[in-house]
């Protein structure tokens, strides 16, 4: 499959029985931006993510990648998804390198140890390379997903809370490495609460209210306190 050029969703919805997780959601992601996605607990958001990343289809409703529906290019699809969920998905009997180098097998990345050893790099992790997943810190652990995910060079970045567990150092190098996907044309989305995290960095904010769009907002470098006057106003 092509680079996937935006992701539009059209009348969304979830059903989880009776229950109603996404009611209708519209909006479109596009590259050279962005987009941060806040809503209480219970809003959508995880389940919004789950059908972003093709591991959970709608109940109704169009996902189009670029002009491809989700349901007839999954597996397409996946390899061009990164995905950073709560779940670091590392094997923690596995040194970090050994991590990153079945995860760039597994995608078919060219030239493996040397992109593996340029994103251990990137992470700040070289120095513990050959140490065991399982003896990480948070902090460390995150670092480690984030090079996973940004190994195989996806067009879709899909973060959820990302900023979990950092230090000030790795904040600073998770807003580097999102800077530096909006400027090679990625389509990313980030869900978190830690807006001074997000200051400055986002063009784009998406709040969801019990399943629905509350509000959306596109402006250039959206600070702080105009993210939270917007969410508050929203919910």
């Amino acid at each position: 499959m092509s680079k996937i050029p935006k992701v539009t969703l059209k009348e969304v919805r979830k059903v989880f029985g009776r229950q109603p997780a996404l009611a209708g959601v519209s909006f479109e992601l596009t590259p050279d931006r962005i987009s941060l996605l806040m809503g209480p607990n219970g809003a959508g958001k995880s389940t919004l993510l789950g059908i972003l990343s093709t591991l959970s289809p709608p109940t109704s409703g169009q996902v189009l990648y670029g002009e491809k529906d989700h349901r007839s290019a999954e597996r397409e699809l996946r390899g061009r998804i990164g995905l950073l969920s709560h779940n670091a998905m590392l094997y923690d009997r596995m040194t970090c390198r050994e991590n990153l180098m079945f995860f760039a097998r597994l995608h078919g990345v060219d030239r493996p140890a040397e992109h593996v050893a340029r994103w251990l790099e990137q992470v700040q992790m070289t120095d513990a390379a050959d140490k065991v997943v399982g003896q990480l810190s948070r902090g460390m652990l995150q670092r480690l997903a984030l090079a996973r995910v940004l190994l195989p060079d996806p067009d879709l970045l899909l973060l959820d809370e990302p900023f979990t567990g950092l230090d000030r150092d790795a904040v600073a190098l998770l807003r580097r490495a999102l800077q530096g996907m909006r400027q090679a044309g990625k389509i990313t989305l980030v869900v978190t609460h830690d807006v001074e995290a997000v200051d400055g960095l986002c063009d784009h904010l998406l709040v969801l209210k019990h399943g629905h769009l509350a509000h959306e907002l596109a402006q250039s470098d959206l600070r702080s306190s105009q993210i939270q006057e917007h969410y508050h106003g929203a919910i």
